[in-house]
């Protein structure tokens, strides 16, 4: 699974290169698509109006923030892992039963996550498949 944290929903919605080169990618592939966690969503949107139509109109999912979601999260922001986006993106990047595979977390700050969550700088070479 991909997932957008706010930094990649905002670089998406600003045409940044490599990111909509994947989203057009993902587009043509059945079944494929990016995640995007709602408070990522929220918070991209909260800086720039009309941005989540623009992203949205992508092959893109929204990970909506459920009770269990929601729970989650807030034990992520009251141990002090970031705010609520840089959260929700971590409960999302995160193993869960009805997720098979890996995640890999698009971002543009990969220092505000945690060790061991995989995580991909939207800036860095890896983006396009080169390590």
């Amino acid at each position: 699974m991909i997932i957008l944290d706010t930094s990649a929903v905002t670089a998406l919605a600003g045409s940044h290169k490599t990111l909509n080169l994947l989203a057009g990618n993902m587009a043509k592939t059945p079944g494929e698509r990016l995640n995007i966690p709602a408070l990522c969503l929220s918070q991209a949107e909260a800086g720039e109006e009309n941005l989540a139509q623009r992203v949205l109109t992508f092959s893109s999912a929204v990970d909506s923030l459920d009770t269990k979601a929601a729970v989650s999260v807030g034990t992520l922001i009251r141990d002090g892992d970031g705010g609520p986006d840089t959260c929700h993106a971590l409960y999302c990047a995160l193993p869960r039963p009805e997720h098979t595979g890996m995640s890999i977390l698009l971002t543009g700050n990969e220092e505000a996550y945690p060790p061991g969550v995989v995580t991909v700088d939207i800036d860095s070479s890896a983006m396009l498949g080169y390590h």
